[in-house]
């Protein structure tokens, strides 16, 4: 009993085994051997237009040429046998046109642009036999003489059509998308087959009538109305050429191809239905009850071919064709592979720019500082040696019998100079019994001494700047490693909570077409979907949003909406998780003496990590010189906060590009607020920059750090101050103008707390321009320097439409 599954699982390994390999011997019979090609030769061999005409067989002999030129001998042999069905004359243009094409072709070949002459060697390879023909079995007339070049052109016209189409037929196609140019000439070609097979017929049922309304109904169905009716129009007027009584059946197939595209949505029923129609209404108008009876049972062997069609090969026709919605998920396929490589590079350039970064650190954290310090002395008390003790008699005696002993003395002696002093007396009696020439000594170790500290000061320098170069390395790899992960940002498995969505949108009465949940994780929701909307009126905001809302236990809003013009139509709606808080900015500023530039700049931005900066930068002095500086620095801050580099960083580059950028004296202090709208924290990142203030119902905080104005520094180390925010909370910041304007007022602090407390509204922009009066009235109405404020309140994120609890979670 054991036995039997594993004999079961056998045998179903070997039935797909023989599926597949059933498959591929298949592909590789009408694919890569050419069977396909043979087919479509077979036909066009047969195919007549204007009951004399043969225009495709050259038009095909030239495509196969210049793309699959091993094929053409056998092609030519099935051309040649296949137009034997028709008549002896047929068959003897068509060998000896074929003869002549190869001939001209093999003569050209040599030519580096034979491609763009080779409608010209079809025209005369069709031209010159066709007379010929004409002068041996007919009389060469001006009739003659005109369906000669006609079918010259047609077949010259014809080969520009198939080099589009032929290439669609080889096994080596990689592109999945059909351009509209190649649509219409597979179209033509598969009109071209059509004609093959007049003739063909079963109890007065014409098998050319069944194939094309087959055609109409498979492409009708995988490219809707637009594709149904071209596919009619073509396939019908070259049928129409091929023989003049079917040129009602042109009307039929385009009119059937329009309506079963328009039924498309009922899937193959619809499309059989348009078909079906048009056959009815066109047949009243017919030739009589028999053509009528005839049509329709075509049309019904047509549509019972169709319905019996697998779905899987129609669904594989439907990627190549632009507009379907298997076109479309083969298009988002190769953009996630797209997505997939470029954030495979991006991490791959993050990881090199945290390779680099740690290299530097280590190359700063290479030596040990006590190993790398003795090597320094060693390295300067060789230089002091090679000045003084190379020349002098005692050198054996010190530094080979001695060497402990004058290594230690030298090295005291440079710690002494080191401090700024002299050696104290047991020291230098010490060193000037040892050494016959202590003063010489002396006075060389504190030349070289000198030297020695200013290398020690570049090594420094150095050091910072690749401790620079290595946390900006470092910050930049962050930045590209969340990017990456923001690219690659696929849908997680939801599908408990897609089911849930789903049912609670169809309970409302909501017809959805595409819903993608990205993320579901608190604070950082992301869903998408397209819906139909009837006569669309804020349903996003009032209806869907508070549904998610309740679904989720967390405030969704609509990021972003897009409505559709048309009454009935599908509208895309982007949801994402709301903000608990959100900042009301108020700001004044004045100049100096009341000018019209102010040497402050401020700043307020909404950055992508859910968090609010304000900041308030005031270049040193005043004017436009300052103006510059303080906008600058903002400008700075502004680009490196919004690329995702961390508050620290983004402080420590700004020093650096601003220190190293200019070598005057300008610097500018930086006021920087950094608030978090999920939880109401707040940094305080304060450079040179006067106290902060926190005013909480009737209590008021002041924030401060002491930290040396940016730029004037190499090294910069950021005094951060945190801090939380509540309901109402306003926060004000203000440059030193304001502080340093009223010279009478002993503490300024105290000072504008008090005034701060006795304001009593809560509007942020009226909080600043009372402020702001409020010290220009302390300095008797002068402005003796740039002020300026910046005022915001903190407010708790209200959406404007509550939840609607129309819908009830059902237990599990």
């Amino acid at each position: 009993m054991l036995s039997e599954p594993k004999v079961i699982d056998n045998d179903e390994k070997k039935a797909k085994q023989l599926t597949v390999q059933w498959k591929d011997n298949i592909r590789k019979l009408m694919l890569e051997q050419g069977g396909l090609l043979y087919i479509v030769a077979f036909l066009l061999g047969r195919a007549v237009v204007l009951e004399v005409l043969s225009p495709f067989v050259l038009a095909f002999l030239a495509s196969i040429w210049l793309l699959r030129r091993e094929k053409i001998r056998p092609i030519m042999i099935i051309v040649v046998a296949s137009s034997l069905t028709i008549n002896a004359q047929h068959s003897f243009y068509i060998a000896i046109a074929s003869i002549t094409f190869v001939f001209f072709a093999g003569l050209s070949k040599s030519w580096k642009k034979q491609q763009k002459i080779i409608p010209l060697l079809v025209f005369l390879s069709s031209l010159l036999p066709r007379l010929s023909t004409y002068a041996l079995f007919e009389e060469l007339n001006l009739f003659g003489w005109t369906l000669a070049a006609t079918e010259a052109v047609l077949s010259a016209i014809l080969v520009l059509i198939f080099m589009q189409s032929v290439p669609l037929l080889s096994p080596k196609r990689y592109n999945p998308t059909l351009k509209h140019e190649e649509i219409i000439s597979l179209i033509i070609l598969l009109g071209s087959l059509l004609t093959g097979m007049i003739g063909w017929e079963i109890q007065n049922i014409s098998l050319e009538q069944i194939a094309s309304r087959y055609l109409v109904l498979w492409l009708s169905y995988v490219g809707g109305a637009a594709i149904g009716s071209t596919v009619g129009v073509v396939a019908g007027l070259i049928l129409s050429l091929a023989s003049v009584g079917s040129i009602f059946h042109m009307s039929l197939l385009a009119f059937g191809g329009l309506l079963g595209g328009l039924l498309k949505e009922w899937k193959k029923l619809g499309v059989s239905v348009g078909l079906i129609i048009g056959t009815v209404l066109l047949g009243i108008y017919g030739s009589g009850s028999i053509i009528f009876t005839s049509s329709l049972f075509e049309t019904s062997i047509a549509v019972v071919l169709f319905i019996l069609t697998p779905e899987q090969w129609i669904r594989f026709m439907a990627r190549y064709i632009p507009g379907t919605n298997e076109h479309e998920q083969e298009q988002q396929i190769y953009v996630q592979k797209v997505r997939d490589a470029t954030a495979n590079r991006m991490e791959q350039f993050s990881h090199v720019f945290e390779a680099l970064s740690k290299s530097f650190d280590a190359q700063k954290n290479s030596n040990h500082p006590t190993t790398k310090e003795e090597k320094e002395t060693d390295y300067f008390l060789s230089n002091v040696t090679e000045r003084t003790c190379q020349s002098c008699f005692k050198k054996e005696y010190c530094w080979a019998k001695n060497f402990d002993k004058t290594y230690g003395l030298m090295k005291d002696v440079k710690q002494d100079l080191e401090k700024g002093q002299a050696p104290n007396k047991l020291l230098d009696a010490k060193f000037s019994n040892h050494c016959v020439k202590s003063s010489k000594m002396y006075g060389v170790m504190k030349e070289e001494l000198s030297y020695f500290e200013a290398n020690q000061r570049l090594k420094k320098q150095v050091g910072d700047s690749r401790r620079f170069v290595a946390d900006q390395l470092l910050g930049v790899s962050e930045v590209m490693g969340d990017f990456a992960k923001e690219i690659v940002k696929e849908r997680e498995n939801h599908e408990q909570q897609e089911i849930e969505i789903m049912s609670a949108l169809k309970q409302m009465g909501f017809e959805i077409l595409k819903l993608d949940i990205f993320s579901l994780k608190k604070g950082n929701i992301d869903i998408e979907m397209n819906l139909s909307v009837y006569q669309y009126h804020g349903e996003g905001q009032k209806i869907i949003a508070p549904l998610l809302s309740t679904i989720l236990q967390e405030t969704i809003v609509v990021k972003t909406e897009e409505v559709s013009p048309l009454p009935n139509g599908y509208c895309h709606f982007c949801f994402s998780s709301a903000k608990k808080f959100v900042v009301e900015v108020g700001a004044a500023h004045a100049a100096m003496g009341g000018g019209f530039i102010s040497g402050d700049s401020y700043s307020t931005m909404e950055l992508s990590s859910g968090k609010h900066a304000l900041a308030i930068s005031d270049g040193m002095g005043n004017g436009t010189r300052a103006h510059e500086e303080s906008t600058e620095t903002l400008r700075l801050l502004q680009q490196i906060l919004q690329s995702g580099i961390d508050e620290h960083l983004a402080i420590k580059s700004i020093n650096s590009i601003l220190s190293l950028r200019t070598n005057d004296e300008i610097f500018s202090t930086l006021d920087l607020a950094v608030v978090d709208l999920q939880h109401g924290g707040v940094q305080f990142l304060k450079i040179g920059s006067t106290p902060s203030f926190i005013k909480h119902s009737d209590q008021i905080r002041m924030i401060q750090a002491s930290n040396l104005p940016i730029g004037i520094i190499q090294d910069v180390d950021v005094e951060v101050v945190h801090d939380q925010l509540k309901d109402g909370d306003i926060l004000v910041m203000a440059s030193d103008g304001i502080f340093d304007g009223p010279k009478h007022i002993t503490n300024m602090d105290t000072w504008f707390k008090r005034k701060l407390k006795e304001i009593e509204t809560d509007e942020p922009q009226a909080i600043a321009d009372v402020l702001l009066e409020e010290v220009i009235r302390a300095t008797e109405g002068e402005i003796v320097d740039d002020m300026t404020l910046i005022v915001a309140k903190i407010v708790s994120f209200q959406p404007k439409w509550a939840t609607i609890p129309l819908y009830q979670k059902h237990a599990n």
